[in-house]
């Protein structure tokens, strides 16, 4: 296991010892700093083999083909970022890209996790990185896309949120959980799932047109196991930023007025 140690508040970090023989991978735009006897490489294949240490895959055009296509459907960069210490330990330093917590999640090689795109952030190569669609129509049906990376293997896993992590288990509510799509960050793959819309049908058209409400979508999770979720979506916070984010001088429209405006 990765030894690991979370700091912060508002935005956290995870400071990472890679000692001699071990490689971590991360997401590009999340590495924050390290010490100068780590290397960085940046490759397009992903990890394989299911042991700490385990180096990048060696395959050719085609498998690297099919690695990078995944990531691009999931609307990831299409590289990973590797860490390899040189001449005995050394320190990396990881962050999210939101205001929020990190969480380490530890696996032992007898089931995965499934993460929200965006939520992953490092981890041990001897854990491998795969896209998993429940169908194109599932995958693609909560507007922005409820797209999951899989991760299995044995090692530490690092994943962010935005906000505030909720740790949930459906098995004490009945077994069944609804969640908000934008606000599931990881569960357990032993959890079964489906995505519904909830909010978009014809007779609401009209509220559709004048309020700019689109219903949301539900994810329904089942079973016995662990499921995070953030307090805020990002889609929330990009909305609420965005309402600051206008030329100088210009007025910010409320009311009626302002949401009819360019509707008619």
């Amino acid at each position: 296991m990765l030894t690991h140690k979370i700091v912060g508040n508002a935005l956290q970090q995870v400071v990472c010892q890679v000692d001699e023989g071990q490689t971590i991978y991360g997401e590009p735009g999340k590495f924050v700093w390290k010490t100068t006897n780590v290397t960085l490489e940046t490759r397009l294949t992903q990890p394989v083999g299911n042991q700490a240490g385990a180096s990048a895959a060696k395959s050719g055009l085609l498998q690297k083909a099919v690695d990078v296509g995944k990531r691009a459907l999931a609307g990831e960069h299409l590289a990973f970022q590797y860490f390899t210490p040189v001449g005995g330990s050394g320190l990396v330093t990881f962050a999210g890209i939101l205001p929020g917590e990190v969480r380490a999640l530890e696996l032992d090689g007898s089931g995965g996790w499934l993460t929200q795109r965006h939520a992953f952030v490092a981890a041990e190569a001897g854990i491998d990185f795969d896209v998993a669609f429940s169908g194109w129509r599932t995958g693609y049906r909560s507007g922005l896309g409820f797209v999951l990376e899989k991760f299995t293997g044995a090692g530490t896993l690092l994943v962010c949120a935005a906000g505030n992590l909720i740790e949930l288990n459906p098995a004490r509510y009945g077994g069944k959980l609804q969640a908000h799509s934008g606000c599931v960050v990881a569960f357990q793959d032993c959890l079964n799932f489906g995505v519904e819309h909830v909010g978009g049908t014809a007779g609401q058209m009209a509220m559709t047109g004048i309020f700019g409400e689109e219903g949301i979508n539900l994810v329904t999770l089942e079973g016995d196991g662990t499921v995070y979720l953030q307090s805020v979506t990002i889609e929330a916070l990009a909305h609420s930023l965005q309402e600051f984010m206008q030329a100088p001088g210009e007025e910010r429209k409320g009311g009626l007025g302002g949401m009819l405006e360019g509707r008619i």
